[in-house]
C-alpha cells in the first residue's frame, strides 16, 4: 500500500477550523486559489470559491484502500493543498499521508484540534485524559479506558456517537459516568450539553467531542491476567495465573503483531492488544463457536480490531501478516502448525507454546533441544472447600517453551 518514492507532486495540507474559509488568513486563501489540485472531504471542498479549471476531489471511499490510486493520478509537477479539521496530525489525514508519501512529500500547517479546544472547554490537562477517536472505527475502542474516576475525550464519529456511548457505559456498569457533547468547537454555532450515561437523551450536533468522566466498577485493567470470567468461554480458557505468565514472556511492544494460535475464547490476543492502543493481534480459532465468542469478547473488553480467522489451524496461517510474537495454547501437534509458526516468526520475535498432553511436552522437548530457549513446568493450586474445611485444588500442569528468534 505504500507509495514512498521521490516521484509525484509535494502536498501542502492545511488544517482549518470550523469556521472554514472564513477562518484562514491571507496566505492560506491564497495556497488554494492558486492549488491546481485540492483535495479534501465534501464539507471541506463545499465551503471553497469557485476557482476555474481547479481540480477538486473528495476523499474515496474506502479511503485506506482507494486513497493510493487517487494519489498516483496526481501530475507529479501539480501544487496540491489538502485540506484537513484542525491538526491533521491528531488522528487525521495528515497522519495517513505521512505513512504513505514520507514526510519529505508532506508539509503539515496545522489549526488548533478540536482535542485542544475541548481540553480547553473542560478545563482538562492534556496528561490528565485520554483521547480515543472512532472515527470511520467501532465505538466499542473507548471501553478499553474504562476505569473509575478516569477522564476521556472521545473523538465521534457523528451525531449518533454519544447515545451509543451513553448504551455501551450504561451495560458496562458506569451508567453514573457524566457525558459532555461539545458540538462544533470554534465556530459561532459552538454547543455543550451533558448528562448521565443512564438514561441519555438528547440530541447531538453532527461534529462533536463527548468528554466522559467514567465512573464504575474497576474491572479490566491493563496488566496481563484478567479473571476468566471477564470472557465468555466454555470452560477451554488459558487460565489468568498462565495467561499472565506466557504474556509476560511475549512482551509486547507499541505497534507489534501477535498470532494467538488455537485461540478458543481470544483471551491472549484480547490482553495483547489492551497493553497498548497500537498493538494488533489475529486470532486463529478452528472452531466457529469459539471463533463468535472471542470477536464478542474483543468487543466488550475494547479492542474490536482483533482479527479472528476461523478454519483449520496450518490453513488459516498461510496467509496472514507475519508477526513479531506468536503464542500457541493448542494445536501444536497438528501436522506443520509448529514448523509453520516458527518460519513465519520476525527476526527478534517470541514464541511461547503451552502444552498440557505427553505429545506436546515431546515435541516442546525436542524444539528446546533444537533451538533452546526456556522450557518451563507451571502448576496452580486454588483454594477449595471441602466439607467444613478449605484445601488445595490443583489445575492440570502446564509445560511452557519460551523461545526468542536470533535478531540476525
Amino acid at each position: 500500500m505504500t507509495l514512498r518514492t521521490a516521484d509525484g507532486p509535494h502536498l501542502l495540507v492545511l488544517g482549518i477550523g470550523a469556521e472554514g474559509w472564513a477562518g484562514l488568513t491571507c496566505s492560506q486563501r491564497e495556497e488554494l486559489l492558486q492549488a491546481d489540485v485540492v483535495l479534501g472531504g465534501a464539507r471541506h471542498l463545499a465551503m471553497l470559491p469557485d476557482v476555474e479549471g481547479q481540480r477538486r476531489e473528495p476523499w474515496p471511499s474506502p479511503l485506506r484502500e482507494a486513497l493510493p490510486g487517487l494519489l498516483g493520478s496526481l501530475p507529479a509537477a501539480a501544487q496540491v493543498t489538502v485540506l484537513a479539521s484542525g491538526d491533521p496530525l491528531v488522528s487525521g489525514i495528515g497522519t495517513t499521508l505521512v505513512e504513505l508519501l514520507g514526510a519529505e512529500r508532506v508539509e503539515i500547517d496545522p489549526a488548533v484540534s478540536s482535542v485542544a479546544l475541548a481540553r480547553a472547554r473542560m478545563g482538562w490537562s492534556a496528561e490528565g485524559c485520554a483521547v480515543v477517536s472512532v472515527v470511520g472505527r467501532p465505538v466499542e475502542l473507548a471501553l478499553r479506558e474504562l476505569a473509575p474516576g478516569r477522564r476521556v475525550l472521545v473523538l465521534s464519529s457523528d451525531e449518533t456517537t454519544p447515545e451509543r456511548l451513553a448504551a455501551l457505559l450504561t451495560a458496562c456498569g458506569y451508567g453514573k459516568s457524566t457525558l459532555h457533547v461539545l458540538g462544533n468547537l470554534g465556530s459561532d454555532r459552538e454547543s455543550r450539553h451533558g448528562g448521565c450515561a443512564e438514561g441519555w437523551a438528547g440530541e447531538s450536533p453532527r461534529l462533536n467531542i463527548v468528554a466522559l468522566e467514567l465512573a464504575g466498577p474497576a474491572e479490566a485493567g491493563w496488566a496481563p491476567g484478567l479473571p476468566d470470567d471477564a470472557y465468555e468461554h466454555d470452560g477451554q480458557i488459558t487460565g489468568r495465573d498462565l495467561r499472565a505468565s506466557a504474556l509476560s514472556r511475549l512482551q509486547p511492544f507499541p505497534g507489534e503483531h501477535l498470532w494467538d494460535v488455537a485461540a478458543g475464547s481470544g483471551s491472549l490476543g484480547i490482553e495483547w492488544m489492551r497493553s497498548h492502543p497500537s498493538c494488533r493481534a489475529t486470532a486463529v480459532e478452528p472452531s466457529a463457536g469459539n471463533a463468535e465468542r472471542a470477536r464478542r469478547n474483543a468487543h466488550r473488553l475494547g479492542v474490536p480490531g482483533l482479527r479472528v480467522v476461523n478454519g483449520p489451524t496450518r490453513d488459516a496461517l498461510a496467509d496472514l501478516e507475519a508477526p513479531d510474537a506468536i503464542f500457541i495454547g493448542g494445536d501444536a501437534t497438528c501436522p506443520g502448525v509448529l514448523e509453520a509458526c516458527l518460519d513465519a516468526l520476525r527476526p527478534g520475535g517470541r514464541i511461547v507454546v503451552h502444552a498440557v498432553t505427553l505429545e506436546t511436552e515431546r515435541l516442546l522437548a525436542t524444539a528446546l533441544a533444537e533451538r533452546g530457549g526456556e522450557l518451563t513446568r507451571l502448576t496452580v493450586e486454588n483454594s477449595d472447600a471441602s466439607g467444613s474445611s478449605t484445601g488445595w485444588g490443583p489445575a492440570r500442569t502446564v509445560t511452557q517453551w519460551h523461545w526468542t528468534r536470533p535478531s540476525s
